[in-house]
């Protein structure tokens, strides 16, 4: 048998209580399991840690030294314990979006969360970018910001904001003068894509595809920074939100063009498991990005006509 705190608080109970009696109350025991229990230790340890006289309890000199030595150890324990009590747990918060660009906006709301979440560590997920629900139903994630909601008894949708997307181009591009652009016009185009595969581009395939048009050249370029470079150098065309080129399209760098007559726009949602013991931290997330939107320009969310919204979540 080992020593363990077991036997420091058997010991320290019956001294502090006075008997075997009050002490198997104080540890929730009754007397006959007690009075086994330190039997039991006092065979195993082949000593005996009290004398029994005149149906007193009475330290042997081995049992006094076990209980000189129990009380500071006793009293670190309970302190650390009170200590961890009080101290809040660490949290952890990962997340991905299907959307490169949402990492631009994404930085000013975990520092918000962070400020009523001190302890919490906030962790993107880059990998999971464009495919985070499985990554979400795998428990890889905790929170999936997703602009193609699909019905899954597995997950809840928290919507959060609209946005439309737009052809941005240099402004002396021959479209830059146009009141929208139509798929033929991708036709003799460069057209600058992010580094996915090409059916995975939701341009490509709900709006070139359908019209039977391919661009001229399709250029695939991993970086959001690197795109508007090319773009600002008129070396092609790419479709992104316009609040995240407004900066550009303001200062007079870029054109911004709505894309097709009708417009598309996109819902935004934070998906999230179905969880009725969800940790509170992540539902703090969600209202947090629900109350502070990307822009405060953008309304609320609004239904949306399906031939004039159709969900592009993949640029």
């Amino acid at each position: 048998m080992a020593l363990d705190t077991r036997h420091l608080r058997l010991l320290t109970a019956i001294v502090n209580e006075g008997g075997v009696s009050a002490a198997a109350r104080k540890l929730h025991l009754t007397q006959p399991a007690l009075s086994h229990r330190l039997r039991a230790a006092e065979i195993e340890f082949g000593t005996r840690l009290f004398d029994r006289i005149n149906k007193k309890m009475v330290l042997t000199p081995a049992g006094r030294q076990l209980f000189d030595l129990s009380r500071p150890i006793l009293d670190q324990l309970a302190a650390a314990e009170q200590d961890l009590r009080a101290s809040p747990a660490p949290t952890t918060l990962r997340i991905s979006t299907e959307c490169y660009t949402c990492y631009h906006w994404l930085p000013a709301r975990m520092q918000l969360f962070q400020q009523e979440f001190p302890q919490a560590e906030v962790q993107i997920v880059v990998e999971a970018t464009h495919h985070p629900l499985p990554a979400l139903l795998d428990g890889q994630l905790d929170l999936a910001i997703v602009a193609d909601p699909s019905k899954h008894r597995r997950l809840d949708f928290h919507p959060l904001f609209d946005d439309e997307l737009v052809v941005i181009m240099h402004r002396d591009h021959p479209l830059a003068s146009s009141k929208w652009i139509r798929p033929e016009d991708f036709a003799d185009q460069h057209f600058l894509l992010y580094a996915i595969p090409p059916k995975e581009s939701t341009v490509l395939q709900q709006v070139l595809a359908p019209s039977g048009v391919t661009p001229r050249k399709i250029s695939h370029v991993p970086l959001t920074e690197a795109i508007l470079e090319m773009v600002r150098a008129n070396l092609g065309i790419a479709v992104f939100a316009r609040w995240a080129v407004s900066p550009l399209v303001a200062s007079g760098e870029l054109r911004a063009v709505r894309l097709t007559r009708w417009g598309i726009r996109r819902s935004w949602f934070a998906a999230v498991r179905r969880n009725r013991q969800r940790l509170p931290h992540i539902d703090s997330f969600v209202r947090l990005l629900q109350k502070y939107p990307i822009s405060q320009s953008f309304r609320a969310r609004k239904p949306v006509q399906r031939r004039a919204a159709t969900l592009l979540h993949t640029l």
